[in-house]
């Protein structure tokens, strides 16, 4: 009922736009003008704090999970993060796309279709999230058995995502609002609710795990608390002081026209979602062949990956961010100039996390766990891939550049074709030869193949004539 309550907050709700009312927003960044790298060094900064706080919460959770509640619990939130990614992947490609279309509109000065945008996302981020979290509820079990789910870990999976997915409405609306802002430039506000969400969750997950000791199913509720005070202060907060970003449940129009252009851009966008997820869910099935200590250590692995090309994708949406909006103004010079400065900086970053990886990969595994098993695996996958996150940090650019002109098609399909068609493949045979080490070999060719198709692409320059606006 707080949550209800919540959409029917605020008087300062803004009918009608005036470009002055958005300059004297602080937060709202205008990408098209001033230095290329300065601006999209300040606007990533923001998010590339937020991804770290977010990545530092799964980091301590895992941390929480494996040393408190075992190997078998810590591989049962490994295994349910793909079909969490298979449930949200394609609303998430949605949000994607409104916030193409909002960065575009707001690059054209069109404030009133930035909003009609806002609150037509909002209908189907909301709706969707119900049907997500019933449908998901009784698919869990089906789903962990078709990959084979070790019978040890079965439980611990299935306690935990079933309590998760009714969380999906709070996830879908506090991820969709921080993608609405980063489309208009604001990527400090998502920050700062980001770490209120990380810090409650890290607080509730020692509480609920440690102190109280109520096993898995407390790591789920924990999740979901957080999510929820971050979905709802924000909201709270942006009723009362943004010119743009409010929302009024049953104030909320959907609109047609503008839906359209959500789906034409966010779909292909979605579907890509969906690929990588089903090929990550098949990399699982692939890895639970291998037994519970090669899943843990292989959650472990994502854990620390995860954190390795966190920086990358948050200066990949960044660049998007600013493609859209210089698409939008008609400054594709610009554009150049920010793939340039963002691939310098992104190169460099990854290149100092590799060097980290490869020389402590030891002493980062076992922050996670004792088990001496494990840990060998764990370390086997960092020795193997670390040498490579500067690939993804490249592949990242372009597609975050691709997808801010609006060319999302593409990088669908070639998402498709490294993942189905070379690293799912590669995975699987090299397994067969070399065991799970041979999995590990899979990831960086297929980054290899995503990256030099994706540059191949982007100097066609066939994505000019994709804008929406």
């Amino acid at each position: 009922m707080f949550a209800v309550g919540v959409f029917f907050f605020g008087k300062n709700k803004v009918k009608s736009f005036d470009i002055s009312k958005w300059s004297s927003f602080a937060p709202v960044k205008d990408l098209t003008t001033g230095s290329v790298l300065k601006r999209i060094a300040l606007f990533a900064i923001p998010m590339v704090l937020g991804n770290l706080f977010q990545q530092l919460y799964n980091i301590v959770d895992s941390i929480i999970i494996g040393n408190y509640l075992g190997k078998q619990a810590l591989a049962a939130v490994g295994a349910s993060f793909p079909l969490i990614f298979i449930l949200i992947s394609l609303v998430i490609g949605f949000g994607a796309g409104a916030s193409i279309l909002v960065s575009q509109y707001f690059g054209a000065k069109k404030m009133d279709d930035v909003k009609r945008t806002i609150e037509t996302l909002y209908i189907v981020l909301f709706s969707s999230a119900i049907l997500i979290s019933i449908a998901g509820y009784f698919l869990v079990d089906d789903l962990f058995r078709l990959i084979n789910l070790p019978e040890d870990v079965l439980p611990f999976a299935s306690t935990y995502l079933k309590i998760f997915l009714f969380g999906m409405f709070f996830f879908f609306g506090f991820n969709g609002t921080s993608a609405i802002l980063r489309g208009i430039g604001d990527s400090k506000t998502p920050l700062y609710f980001l770490i209120l969400s990380t810090l409650f969750n890290i607080v509730f997950d020692l509480l609920f795990v440690v102190v109280f000791k109520w096993g898995i199913a407390s790591v789920a509720y924990a999740t979901i608390l957080s999510q929820a005070g971050a979905f709802i202060t924000a909201i709270l907060y942006l009723n009362r002081t943004h010119p743009v970003v409010t929302l009024h449940f049953f104030k909320l129009r959907f609109k047609k026209e503008i839906f359209k252009k959500i789906l034409k851009v966010g779909l292909p966008s979605g579907l890509q979602n969906t690929i990588v997820a089903v090929g990550i869910f098949a990399l699982i099935w692939i890895v639970n062949a291998f037994g519970t200590d090669v899943i843990a250590a292989y959650t472990i692995a994502m854990r620390i990956e995860a954190l390795a090309s966190m920086p990358a994708m948050s200066f990949g949406v960044a660049l998007a961010a600013f493609v859209g909006q210089n698409v939008g103004a008609g400054k594709i010079d610009r554009v150049y100039r920010g793939v340039y400065a963002t691939m310098a900086l992104t190169v460099s970053i990854s290149v100092i996390i590799s060097t980290i990886a490869l020389l402590f990969p030891d002493f980062l595994i076992s922050v996670f766990t004792n088990d001496a098993t494990v840990i060998a695996i764990g370390v086997s996958y960092l020795k193997t891939v670390a040498w490579f996150f500067f690939i993804f940090s490249i592949l990242f650019v372009y597609n975050g550049a691709l997808r801010g002109a609006g060319d999302v098609v593409v990088p669908m399909f070639i998402t498709l074709i490294a993942l189905w068609l070379v690293r799912i493949p590669a995975s699987y045979f090299l397994s067969l030869r070399a065991g799970y080490v041979g999995i590990w070999y899979g990831s960086p060719i297929g980054w290899f193949v995503g990256m030099s198709l994706s540059l191949s692409y982007f100097y066609t320059g066939r994505w000019k004539r994709k804008r929406l606006v």
